[in-house]
């Protein structure tokens, strides 16, 4: 979501007149887009802002104005801190109201000794006033839907970002047609909470996800679907039957567990259990044999034993999953977990990190391994740093490096597999 933000904010400054620089010290115009879900980066942004503000004298001295602002979620649950910690910083505002970057960049410039803070939840969406969304490529991300109702104890995402709102149906359609046009043919769709998906149609009926799922997959052009991020107990029987029926849909879902233990899930007020999970990992394979799964783990969460860990390790070994994002777990300060009894120990946590990463690495590594000789569909769109090196993704988010040459780049093309790592495969083009 935040990449899709920045590209946003990208456009609004483009329309500006405002134009990117390499080098931070030729910026007349700075905003870090943050992210607050872990205390690391959050702590990340003041650091990054200590540096920037001796950029800012330097510039000064030399006669140049520095315009510095920060927006998202930090903004949101630290506006205080903000003031006290950075109060050079000339603008801030929360991850939904920067669609009013043009009027607060008015009122700065006239007033450069006053730093301006804009945390409200306004009632207009700001989809509604942004400006027209442009292809990053080959894929392309797109917001459907934006916060969350669900309130897991560990989470400030709620807090910073709302509650659920969907977008319209007709918008989403709309906006994703003009993607495919500017030469995107995989587009991931976004939200906290993506598959809690209920927009409104041309009719004024509300649709879930699977029906959005199935209007995407008739546009001319558009070869893959991908949608993130999922919520477990939010997987309906019409979404797994997407996953049989819409070959546009790729093979890979990521489902964030958090946790094989069912007393720590509902400690997390999770809305599943261990065993649901399972099911319903298990109903969407039986729908869509080839489909793999990456997901979220926490280790150490307040209360967590070493039975619980265990449990979670034993989840692991059953869905073996082929990709995942694992963290300890990181006190956010206003959510209920935080100011839980029976906080784990540091070093404990560091140490169930450490072993749940060794098991989810080795399940990763023999799924790139067991692609090893087969021939697989590569959307390639980034340069990689050898000459004529092209890097891309396969069905499976899996990043593949080949050497193919320029003119392949934002193109799928049938890549035979030859090398496997943890973290990336790499390819010849089929029939060199």
């Amino acid at each position: 979501m935040n990449v899709y933000d920045s590209h946003r904010i990208g456009s609004i400054l483009k329309n500006l007149g405002y134009t990117p620089t390499s080098s931070i010290a030729q910026a007349d115009l700075v905003i870090f887009n943050t992210c607050h879900i872990r205390e690391k980066a959050a702590e990340k942004v003041f650091s990054d802002l200590g540096r920037l503000k001796i950029i800012k004298d330097e510039r000064s001295a030399n006669g140049l104005d520095t315009i510095i602002g920060l927006v998202g979620c930090v903004v949101q649950a630290e506006d205080e801190e903000i003031a006290r910690r950075v109060p050079f910083v000339d603008f801030a505002t929360g991850p939904l109201t920067y669609h009013r970057l043009p009027e607060i960049l008015q009122k700065v410039s006239k007033d450069r000794e006053t730093t301006i803070i804009d945390t409200e939840f306004p009632a207009e969406s700001k989809f509604d006033f942004l400006p027209q969304n442009t292809s990053m490529g080959g894929a392309s991300f797109l917001a459907i839907q934006e916060g969350c109702n669900n309130f897991c104890t560990y989470c400030i995402v709620p807090y910073t970002r709302g509650v659920e709102t969907s977008r319209p149906i007709n918008d989403i359609i709309s906006e994703a047609k003009i993607l495919v046009a500017e030469g995107s043919v995989e587009i991931n769709l976004l939200g906290q909470n993506v598959n809690s998906f209920h927009g409104i149609d041309q009719s004024g009926k509300e649709r879930n996800l699977a029906y959005l799922l199935r209007e995407l997959a008739e546009i001319d052009g558009l070869k893959r679907i991908r949608y993130t991020t999922s919520y477990p107990a939010d997987v309906d029987q019409d979404l797994i039957e997407c996953h049989r029926d819409l070959p546009q849909l790729m093979p890979y879902l990521h489902l964030p567990v958090q946790s094989g233990s069912d007393k720590i899930l509902k400690a997390m007020n999770r809305r599943h259990s261990r065993g649901q999970y399972l099911d319903i990992v298990g109903k969407l394979k039986d729908a869509r044999k080839d489909l793999q799964f990456s997901s979220d783990f926490i280790v150490g969460f307040p209360g967590e034993t070493d039975s619980d860990f265990e449990d979670t390790l034993d989840l692991v070994n059953k869905v073996k999953f082929c990709q995942a994002f694992s963290f300890k777990y990181s006190r956010r300060a206003g959510t209920p977990a935080a100011i839980m009894p029976n906080q784990v120990a540091e070093n404990i946590k560091k140490e169930r990190l450490n072993i749940l990463q060794n098991l989810l690495s080795s399940h990763q590594l023999s799924f790139n391994k067991e692609s090893i000789g087969k021939i697989m569909p590569v959307l390639f769109d980034i340069k990689g740093r050898h000459k004529g090196e092209l890097i891309g993704r396969t069905p499976y988010m899996q990043n593949l490096h080949a050497e193919i040459g320029k003119d392949f780049c934002n193109k799928i093309v049938n890549v035979k597999v030859i090398e496997a790592t943890v973290n990336s495969l790499s390819g010849i083009v089929e029939g060199k």
